[in-house]
C-alpha cells in the first residue's frame, strides 16, 4: 500500500513563533555537532596504521568506539548538562535530529555518495515529535510538548489509526459499485464493465522524429510529453472515479516490465505512474482503492477458477472447463483482457472480504445483466 503524508498548516502566536525558531536552531546544532564527531572518527581512520600525515592528524584513540545513533542519544543526557538550553527542546525531538542524521548515513553508505553536509543558518527547517502519549487533537488546535496549544487547519480530516499513533490510511471503505481494472500494451486499460481506454503511445508517435528532436533538445521545452502523458493517466484515474466507488488493480512489477522484451512499450505507457496517480486520485475523491496479486489473471477463468493457458496470440477466454465465454456482442474490450479485469475485480472482493456485498456493481449482477 501507498504511504501518504498529509501537511497541516498551524498558527502559532508570536511567542511560540520564537520559540519555534529557537528549537530549529538547537536542533542544527545538535544535527552539526553529531556530524562533526561522525566526521572526525572517520578522518581518523583514514591512514595508514604506520604512518601519519605530515600536514595534519585527527588524534582519536584506537580503542575509541564509532559514534552511532545510539551512542550519540546517550550523550544527550550529558551534554545537557553542559549545554543548559538543550533542555528547552524536547527530548524525542534532539532524539529524532541524531536519527535524521544517521539515517543519512546509512543511505550514503548503501548508494557510495551523497555524504551528510553540515547544516547552515536557516537550513535547518523541520524537526519531529515521534509519538505522543494521548491524540493531540482537539477540535482546531493541537497540544505540542513543551509548546501548547496551537491552532492547527485540519484538512483533509485527521483520523486515528491505532493506540500508538495517529494518522490517515489514504483509504476510503469499500462501498458502492466495484471494477477491476487490467493494464495492457494492446490497451491500456480495460475494465470489468467492459469499457477501455487506448494506449496513446507517446513515445512511438515521435520516435521517427528522434533524430530531429536529439539535434533540438537544447532548445525543447523540456517536460513537454511528460505533461501529456501524466494528464492522460489524471483524466482516466478521474473517468474510473466516475464510474465506480471501489477499484481494484493489478500490483504489478513495474521495475520487471521495464526491463523485458517489452520495456519500450511499458517505459511509454509508464503503469507506474498511473497506478500512482489512481490511488492518489481516489484517495481525493473518497473512492477505494485496492491492489491484487497479478500473477495469473489472463490465466484463470473467472467465472469457475480453472486455469486456462492462453498464449499472446490468444484475445479471447473460452473455459474448456464450464464453457465460460466474454461477450462477443460488443467490441468495446478485447476479451482476454476483460476475462482478466474480471479476475481482477473477483480477487479485489475476495482480499477485502466484501464479495456480493457491493450492490449491482459486481462482476455476477453486471453479467447476469447481460443475459449470460
Amino acid at each position: 500500500m501507498l504511504t501518504m503524508n498529509y501537511t497541516y498548516r498551524i498558527y502559532p502566536d508570536a511567542l511560540q513563533q520564537t520559540e519555534l525558531l529557537s528549537w530549529l536552531e538547537t536542533c542544527r546544532g545538535v544535527y552539526n555537532y553529531a556530524l562533526r564527531e561522525l566526521k572526525d572518527w572517520i578522518a581518523s581512520r583514514k591512514c595508514s596504521v604506520d604512518r601519519c600525515s605530515l600536514e595534519k592528524e585527527y588524534i582519536i584513540p584506537a580503542d575509541e568506539l564509532f559514534p552511532s545513533y545510539h551512542r550519540q542519544q546517550n550523550n544527550l543526557p550529558k551534554a545537557k548538562k553542559q549545554f543548559p538550553h538543550l533542555g528547552k527542546v524536547h527530548s524525542q525531538v534532539l532524539q529524532t535530529t541524531i536519527r535524521r542524521l544517521h539515517d543519512t548515513w546509512e543511505v550514503f553508505q548503501k548508494r557510495g555518495y551523497g555524504f551528510p553536509r553540515f547544516k547552515k543558518f536557516g537550513q535547518f527547517k523541520s524537526f519531529v515529535f515521534p509519538q505522543f502519549k494521548n491524540n493531540p487533537i482537539n477540535g482546531f488546535t493541537i497540544k505540542l510538548p513543551k509548546i501548547g496549544e496551537v491552532p492547527i487547519n485540519l484538512h483533509p480530516p485527521f483520523a486515528p489509526l491505532s493506540k500508538g499513533g495517529w494518522g490517515d490510511t489514504g483509504k476510503g471503505p469499500v462501498h458502492g459499485r466495484a471494477i477491476g481494472i487490467n493494464l495492457g500494451l494492446e490497451r491500456f486499460l480495460t475494465a470489468s464493465d467492459r469499457s477501455f481506454q487506448e494506449r496513446p503511445q507517446f513515445f512511438k508517435s515521435m520516435q521517427r522524429k528522434l533524430k530531429l528532436l536529439q539535434r533540438r533538445a537544447a532548445r525543447k521545452q523540456k517536460g513537454s510529453q511528460n505533461y501529456r502523458r501524466k494528464d492522460f493517466h489524471l483524466k482516466t484515474a478521474h473517468q474510473l472515479c466516475d464510474r465506480a466507488q471501489t477499484i481494484f488493480a493489478e500490483d504489478l512489477n513495474v521495475t520487471g516490465l521495464t526491463r523485458g522484451m517489452l520495456r519500450t512499450d511499458c517505459v511509454d505507457a509508464a503503469f507506474g505512474q498511473f497506478l500512482s496517480l489512481t490511488e492518489w486520485v481516489c484517495w481525493k475523491r473518497g473512492v477505494y482503492f485496492g491492489k491484487v496479486n497479478p500473477n495469473g489473471t489472463s490465466q484463470t477463468c473467472p467465472n469457475c477458477l480453472a486455469t486456462v493457458s492462453k498464449g499472446l496470440e490468444v484475445r479471447e477466454h473460452h473455459c474448456p472447463e464450464c464453457g465460460y465465454r466474454t461477450h462477443r456482442d460488443t467490441p468495446s474490450a478485447s476479451l482476454r483482457e476483460r476475462a482478466a479485469a474480471e479476475m481482477v475485480l473477483d480477487r479485489g472482493l475476495e482480499n477485502v472480504g466484501a464479495s456480493g456485498t457491493l450492490g449491482n456493481g459486481n462482476r455476477l449482477s453486471s453479467r447476469s445483466v447481460g443475459g449470460l
